[in-house]
This record gives structure tokens, C-alpha cells and sequence, in this order.
């Protein structure tokens, strides 16, 4: 049976009641753990509010401004880790971001700025919150991100976000291989598209998600739900023999050929 019981977990990228992120916190929940929430902290205190009246019903037991740009934060919120939990055994990493102009028209085109900076947020820091996370996973751990099948093919409006969700997967297993020794497990779940905000900076996500609907062998796209079973199940101890790899959670449709 799965159960999370005694273990903590941080769960970073939840924005509103449609990410991803919101799924499997939900779910971490329901299973027993227990819970450390970062939000993306802004000048007017909008996420920060919009993000706790979201959580409260999970009672965190962390609420934490993160911006992974920031390393003083990064730094705040792991020592706020150790001080008041003492161990960290789940992180939940969902962080992405491209600026909207370097997802359309040709790819060659992309800025240097452009590129640097969706690498930055949604490659690098699953790198960073990693080694940040090292020291106190001291029992083990699980390290779970989320990609998405353009880090592998071409997908239209998709561009410099399918470069860093492709160097997002190279780092699950580099980091699977590094932090292997101390029982700490590195995955990625590529889920199919899902309506979130962060997906409603991609052109045609409808037409996308209307398509999986009609070619994926299940002919339909997932749920936020199934998507958190599946991090659920990859924190827990069911299943412990699983590291550096990808898990397709999209209705089947990575298989078709067309």
C-alpha cells in the first residue's frame, strides 16, 4: 500500500488550482506526508496570498517564498528545511519558464537572453534545488520533475522549452547516477498537455490537447489526479528499484508513430 507517512516533502511550482504541481501536492498528501510549499514571491504579494489560500486545506507545515533566480532564497529555504524538519525526504520539482516571444517562429531566431533564461529556470535549478536538497536527504530520497515529450521531438510553438526540457532529462540522469549511492532516486514524469498557466504561453495547446484526444490509445489526455498517483508512487518506497528515468503519464500517446 502506498504511504508516505513521516516523510517530508517540498513541493515547489504551484501557481493556481491548475497546476500540475497542485495535482501532486494534493496527492503526497492524501498519501500522508508531510508538506513544505514554495511559491514564486512578487512585489505586491498577489502568489504569496492566491498560493496559501490554495494549500491551506493540505496544512503545509513550510510556506516558503523560493525564486530559483534567487540564490539567497534557494539558501533560506533549505536552512529552513533543516532547521525546523531536520531532514528532507521528497523534493517535487515543477519549474519552468520561456519567454513567450522564443516559443513561436523559427527557432533559430531565439534570443540569447531567451534561451539563457529558460534554461536557467527550468533546467539548471532542478540541478541547483538538487544539490541544495543532498545533504539533507540523510535516509534517502526521491527527486521527481516533470517534462514533456518536446525535450524529445519537435513540437510546434514549443522551440527553446524543448531544448531545456531535453537538458532537463540529461540532468534526471546525471543526478540519478551522482546521488545514487546515497539512496536517493532521480526521476521525471512527462505528462501529456494539461491546461495550466504555464501551458497557456504555448500556442494551440488546444489543438494539442484535441489531438492527443483523438490518436492517444486511451483517447483521451490525463488528469492533474493521475499525474500526482504517479509522483506519489515514484516517492514512495513501491518504488524504490526506479531512478533516471522518464515516465510517460500521457494516455499512451508517446508510442504512436502518427
Amino acid at each position: 500500500m502506498l504511504n508516505l507517512n513521516g516523510k517530508n516533502a517540498l513541493v515547489t511550482g504551484i501557481a493556481n488550482n491548475r497546476s500540475i504541481a497542485w495535482g501532486i501536492a494534493q496527492q503526497l498528501h492524501a498519501a500522508g506526508a508531510n508538506l513544505g510549499i514554495t511559491y514564486l514571491p512578487d512585489d505586491k504579494g498577489k502568489m504569496e496570498k492566491k498560493v496559501a489560500e490554495l494549500v491551506e486545506p493540505l496544512n503545509p507545515s513550510l510556506f516558503l517564498p523560493c525564486n530559483v533566480q534567487n540564490e539567497e532564497q534557494i539558501q533560506s529555504t533549505f536552512d529552513t528545511i533543516r532547521d525546523q524538519w531536520g531532514r528532507l525526504d521528497i523534493l517535487i520539482h515543477c519549474l519552468a519558464f520561456a519567454n513567450k516571444d522564443d516559443l513561436t517562429g523559427d527557432f533559430s531566431q531565439t534570443s540569447r537572453t531567451g534561451f539563457a533564461t529558460a534554461l536557467e529556470i527550468s533546467t539548471y535549478s532542478l540541478v541547483q534545488l538538487s544539490g541544495a536538497a543532498k545533504p539533507l536527504m540523510t535516509e534517502g530520497g526521491s527527486i521527481i520533475t516533470l517534462t514533456y515529450l518536446g525535450g524529445v521531438r519537435a513540437v510546434p510553438n514549443y522551440n527553446v522549452m524543448g531544448v531545456a526540457k531535453a537538458g532537463l532529462e540529461a540532468s534526471v540522469r546525471y543526478l540519478a547516477s551522482e546521488l545514487g549511492p546515497q539512496n536517493i532516486r532521480v526521476n521525471a514524469i512527462s505528462a501529456g498537455p494539461i491546461r495550466t498557466l504555464a501551458s497557456s504561453a504555448v500556442g494551440g495547446i488546444l489543438d494539442m490537447i484535441h489531438h492527443v484526444e483523438a490518436v492517444a490509445p486511451l483517447r483521451r489526455t490525463v488528469t492533474q489526479t493521475e499525474v500526482g498517483n504517479t509522483a506519489a508512487f515514484l516517492a514512495s518506497d513501491l518504488s524504490s528499484g526506479i531512478t533516471g528515468q522518464v515516465i510517460y503519464v500521457d494516455s499512451g500517446y508517446e508510442i504512436m508513430g502518427m
